[in-house]
């Protein structure tokens, strides 16, 4: 839905005096304020503009958008080679729920706590049994590419009820793709940017 030329207006009169009241804007346009407040919702939804309690109005942009890149955390992956035993540890050490698997910086796997647990009740040495023989492999892996929109992201964590994303970086050769490991995308990096949010 395109805005009318009176959403326009108000819209760059809070760019150019923000913080303002939908009183001040009401009277620099020579209307009320409750002939505005349809004008003031639709603005707010397009996020184009923010209400604030006892500040006013802010200007926030036009179709702002954000991108994964924007919030990923850091990778925590290790070798495929790797002990299931020693991807405990690592687990544990960065306090992850989920980690990825690795081979020449590529994604080829991902275990979660659930898979490790599976696996170290059982009589099973697992010093000995390589984080390989127990992940979930590619093209089984649901991830996120970093200039994907945030809110992609956030449906896919949603959608397949899972704690983390792998974020990649598409890399196409010999006709072949692989999965550069470029970042995480958690439900803890998702919770700060909604309190961002609010909390401006």
């Amino acid at each position: 839905m395109l805005l009318t030329p009176r959403q326009e207006k108000i819209a760059e009169i809070v760019k150019q005096s923000q913080p303002i009241t939908g009183d001040e804007i009401a009277k620099k346009l020579s209307l009320t304020r409750s002939a505005l407040r349809t004008d003031f919702s639709i603005l707010i939804s397009k996020g184009i503009l923010k209400s604030k309690t006892r500040v006013g109005y802010i200007y926030q942009g036009k179709n702002q958008k954000k991108y994964i890149k924007e919030i990923m955390g850091e990778v925590v992956s290790v070798d495929a080679n790797m002990s299931v035993y020693d991807t405990i540890l690592e687990m544990f050490l960065k306090d992850v729920g989920t980690v990825f698997i690795t081979e020449n910086k590529s994604l080829t796997g991902i275990v979660s706590r659930k898979d490790l647990l599976k696996i170290a009740i059982g009589n099973t040495d697992i010093t000995k049994v390589p984080i390989s023989i127990i992940m979930t492999r590619m093209p089984n892996i649901i991830f996120c590419e970093e200039n994907e929109e945030i809110i992609v992201g956030v449906r896919k964590i949603i959608n397949h009820q899972i704690d983390s994303l792998p974020v990649v970086r598409v890399v196409e050769s010999k006709n072949r793709k692989s999965y550069k490991l470029v970042g995480r995308v958690t439900k803890t990096n998702i919770t700060k940017l909604f309190l961002e949010y609010f909390d401006k």
